[in-house]
């Protein structure tokens, strides 16, 4: 083999390698530059599910506050059923009269338990 000849396929081998280091370099361009795009979508998602967790958590706050007043409410108007049901027995006792007085549902006797408590998402 010829020093021509050696020399040909060196400087073909060199055009090779600087080829592939080329589509290698371009690919690695493209791999970090899917990457950066990937980024921006997934801050785009997570503030769009931020936003929703929010909005979730304002209406559950209002919910909850509604909620709390209505068995602050119950609360109420059942001491109050128990005092008149009270006064009617005493009524009862006191006139000879029999009346007719409705027992007070046991669920209203009993306290409500809170299923769960949520707290709010923070950022």
């Amino acid at each position: 083999m010829s020093s021509e000849e050696i020399d040909e396929r060196k400087r073909k081998r060199m055009l090779s390698n600087r080829e592939s280091a080329r589509r290698s370099r371009m690919k690695k361009q493209q791999h970090l530059d899917d990457m950066v795009n990937n980024i921006s979508q997934f801050k785009e998602e997570n503030d769009m599910i931020l936003n929703q967790v929010n909005l979730i958590s304002s209406k559950y706050s209002k919910l909850d506050a509604e909620n709390s007043a209505m068995r602050i409410r119950v609360m109420e108007l059942t001491e109050r059923l128990k005092f008149l049901n009270c006064t009617l027995k005493h009524v009862e006792e006191e006139s000879g009269m029999a009346m007719e007085i409705p027992e007070i549902p046991v669920t209203l006797m009993k306290p409500w338990p809170f299923a769960w408590s949520l707290q709010p998402f923070l950022r």
